[in-house]
């Protein structure tokens, strides 16, 4: 009977311990994110000389500290256009993939950290999410 009480009370002291750890990363982690605002839409490379193929997208950036979010701000020009860039470049094989689209993300989502890196000697950028992935 002692001995459960016992491992009752450890288990508890456990899980209180693990909750104000959690509560600390919590307070500790202060992200904030960036919308594109219109969506970004261009053409990218077709197979088909013909055909002129389009994608657009809307784009989040997760940034470090919702504090970088007005710097992210000023310097989203600068950032859309190497999204595009980015974009235009990529074959419509990878455009139209689900694994080409993770790498496109990640294509962007270093340059964009090279960006920043290079205007405010900071990363700042910590993910780019798309919430909108669309092509023709």
């Amino acid at each position: 009977m002692i001995k459960r009480f016992f491992n009752a009370l450890v288990l508890i002291g456990l899980f209180t311990s693990l909750q104000v750890n959690a509560d600390v990363a919590i307070k500790k982690d202060n992200v904030g994110y960036y919308g594109f605002e219109p969506d970004i839409i261009t053409n990218y490379v077709s197979s088909n000389a013909k055909k002129i193929g389009f994608v657009r997208i809307t784009a989040e950036l997760m940034v470090e500290d919702v504090s970088y979010v007005a710097i992210i701000e000023h310097h989203s020009p600068l950032l859309r256009d190497a999204i595009i860039d980015v974009l235009l470049r990529q074959p419509e094989q990878k455009i139209k993939s689900m694994t080409g689209r993770e790498e496109i993300r990640v294509l962007i989502l270093d340059r964009l950290k090279e960006l920043m890196e290079k205007e405010t000697g900071k990363k700042l950028v910590r993910d780019i999410l798309f919430t909108k992935y669309l092509y023709h």
